[in-house]
């Protein structure tokens, strides 16, 4: 009698994995590590991040989609209020929350605030991430752990894994994919082959203007940046061998005072964000770029709720 032969052909499996914590935390970089390409802006700048970023992971017998959300915060304006009202929807639509918990601090306010939050979401998953351990001992990362352990027993979390990883070092990337998919549901792919994210072209050069201004800026700015790309068009009468993308950008500040701060002494600074971004937006686009930036003044944008619609949030 022959031995019944069992199927090797696991399930595909594919669904939403959103990555929480403080601002600052490493979820961004967590995310471009996944999935192997720039699709979230990173910045050492807390709260760098304003659009929930799709990247797709693409395996053969699963997808998964990662959700970048804003670091949950305090708010102090009515941005703020909007970014944290972004993360609270997105907890409610996946099917698996990682909490990245950096390695290099000891948890705080902020952290327990999120995790009273998790607490919350009863049916989810929940994994616990140890981002950038590349940056302390084994004796600091193993206390962290110990803590985070303590931190979910205490609120009657149930960590389905706790992992630790280094984005930056790439150790345990991979693994924690691993971890995830088995928490998606069963399903066909929801992206086509080759997809890495869902963000529109536009919102992602947008960003990557905006991290190349957050960049080397004195501390008031991050919050004060907005980029909105008015126009994205092929230059005409060009060569099909030679094609040449015009784009058309504004960088919004809040006040008069913090032009100078962007522009830079003889427009050295600005110079530097559009050589710098046009890089990544090449690379990002596959095309040659000529890119036209202009600094406007948008009075107190982040609390005017008619500025914030008008900057897409």
């Amino acid at each position: 009698m022959s031995a019944r032969t069992q199927s090797s052909e696991a399930p595909h499996r594919a669904g939403f994995a959103c990555f929480v914590g403080r601002p600052n935390a490493g979820k961004s970089t967590l995310t471009n590590a996944l999935v192997g390409q720039k699709v979230a802006i990173t910045s050492n700048r807390p709260q760098t991040t304003r659009h929930t970023v799709r990247g797709i992971v693409h395996r053969p017998d699963a997808q998964l989609i990662l959700v970048d959300t804003p670091g949950l915060h305090k708010p102090r304006t009515l941005l703020g209020e909007r970014l944290n009202d972004v993360v609270r929807t997105t907890w409610a639509e996946v099917d698996v929350i990682g909490f990245c918990l950096p390695a290099n601090e000891k948890l705080g306010p902020g952290d327990r605030f999120i995790a009273k939050e998790l607490a919350g979401i009863r049916k989810t998953p929940k994994v616990a991430v140890v981002t950038k351990t590349d940056l302390v001992d084994s004796k600091t990362l193993a206390e962290q752990l110990i803590a985070i352990d303590r931190l979910g027993k205490e609120l009657g979390i149930e960590w389905a894994e706790i992992v630790p990883v280094s984005a930056v070092g790439g150790k345990q990337v991979q693994l924690v994919a691993d971890l995830l998919i088995p928490l998606l549901p069963e399903s066909p792919a929801l992206y086509p082959e080759g997809d890495l994210t869902d963000e529109p072209e536009q919102v992602m050069v947008a960003e990557l203007i905006r991290e190349a201004a957050l960049e080397g800026v004195r501390d008031e700015l991050p919050h004060s940046i907005a980029v909105v790309v008015e126009e994205m068009l092929p230059r005409e009468d060009r060569p099909a061998d030679r094609p040449l993308l015009d784009i058309h950008a504004n960088v919004y500040i809040e006040r008069p005072s913090q032009k100078g701060i962007i522009i830079g002494p003889k427009g050295k600074r600005l110079k530097e964000v559009g050589i710098k971004s046009r890089k990544h937006i090449e690379a990002l686009l596959g095309t040659p770029v000529f890119l036209d930036l202009h600094v406007k003044v948008a009075k107190d944008w982040q609390r005017d709720p008619k500025q914030l619609r008008k900057l897409g949030f």
